[in-house]
């Protein structure tokens, strides 16, 4: 019985010493030696002034004119809160999910100046199931220009450029659908509108 115990807390400071240790201490140094970036929260910072602006990974609220707009949230009470990452839990037939999303689907038209009779793409009017998608599709950031370019008074075709720069595409040209990340978008925007004014 002496021996058998022995073996098991022999086997037991083995297992906590590499599990414990030496397996995070090497995940931590690849990380920090090879994907710094993403081991650190792929954290953006301001050209101004060098201070945090947000992460590539985490939606932000936009709302004003100027900027393009992220899918809806339910992450929180008002949204894009990252320590209530979630869904709403509503199912597809629910009538509150339904009103919901033809709300959202009429402040949207109202906001891009979409008519009536143009598709919306899925992914302005409902909320992803984190809530903190900072993505958004091809087709709702072209909807989106028309607004931006008027107010920031500059041409769509050089705001639709800066759409198709900043283009995530597939995968290996077959894996997943070419998106935008909306926090890279806007501050693409910014600095082009920057350097327009300089």
């Amino acid at each position: 019985m002496i021996k058998t115990l022995k073996t098991a807390i022999s086997a037991m400071i083995l297992m906590t010493v590499l599990l414990g240790g030496v397996y995070p201490l090497a995940a931590f140094l690849i990380g920090q030696t090879f994907f710094s970036f993403k081991a650190n929260g792929s954290l953006l910072f301001s050209p101004k002034n060098q201070t945090v602006i947000g992460s590539s990974l985490i939606a932000q609220n936009f709302q004003s004119p100027l900027y393009f707009h992220p899918r809806p949230s339910f992450a929180g009470p008002n949204g894009y809160d990252a320590v209530r990452s979630g869904a709403s839990n509503l199912s597809p037939t629910s009538m509150n999910l339904i009103g919901l999303v033809e709300q959202r689907a009429e402040q949207y038209r109202q906001a891009n100046l979409v008519p009536a009779d143009v598709y919306l793409p899925v992914d302005a009017v409902t909320a992803s199931a984190s809530g903190l998608d900072p993505h958004i599709s091809i087709s709702n950031a072209l909807l989106q220009i028309p607004r931006i370019a008027k107010a920031r008074n500059i041409s769509e075709e050089k705001v639709a450029r800066l759409v198709q720069e900043q283009t995530t595409r597939e995968a290996f040209g077959i894996l997943g659908q070419p998106h935008i990340n909306v926090l890279l978008l806007n501050l693409a925007l910014d600095q082009f509108h920057f350097e327009k004014v300089e």
